[in-house]
């Protein structure tokens, strides 16, 4: 860079993850932002509270960037968060992702495959939709939403949270997870 004051402007803004650290070369930087799949492994237990509650909760988070809405506080095998996280999720036929809603983030489910019915409601309105292979949903803060595995074998999605940690999701007051405690 030849410009200083372009310079100038990069030095002064404040450290992220998104910068190169100082003392490290390209490939150092980069290698810390690859999470390469034979390197995860799923985590049963993430949500373990849920299917401790009841076993159709049962289901399983591999964390690419940061931790996530599950409340996993920490897992270092995760490129760091600056903007949103990045995860899997196995949700075996049967299973469900109970109702929840997250207060400050938008959410996105890319279903890569399987068959989930999806249960939307805000203000008394329900709205629901079936997603399949390479469908994609995005829903807003404060809308409660629920993914039913309605196909014969384990649906695999894509789930980005648009924040660096979100806060954990709450459940409607109805629900029995609402007075579970993590």
């Amino acid at each position: 860079m030849s410009d200083l004051s372009e310079q100038q402007k990069i030095t002064d803004a404040p450290a992220t993850t998104l910068a190169q650290p100082e003392g490290t070369n390209l490939a150092e930087w980069m290698n810390s932002r690859i999470a390469r799949y034979d390197t995860r492994k799923y985590d049963w237990d993430a949500l373990k509270f849920q299917a401790d509650f009841d076993p159709k909760y049962r289901r399983a988070q591999m964390r690419y960037v940061g931790t996530g809405g599950t409340g996993v506080a920490k897992d270092v095998n995760t490129v760091a968060a600056e903007h949103f996280t990045f995860s899997t999720m196995v949700i075996p036929a049967g299973h469900e992702g109970p109702p929840h809603l997250h207060t400050d983030v938008e959410e996105v489910f890319f279903l890569i495959r399987g068959k989930l019915k999806v249960v939307i409601e805000k203000d008394g309105e329900r709205f629901e939709t079936i997603m399949t292979d390479r469908d994609l949903i995005s829903v807003p803060p404060g809308v409660y939403r629920e993914e039913i595995n309605i196909g014969d074998e384990d649906a695999l999605m894509c789930v980005m949270l648009g924040a660096k940690k979100p806060v954990t999701p709450t459940y409607p007051a109805d629900h029995p997870l609402a007075k579970i405690k993590r």
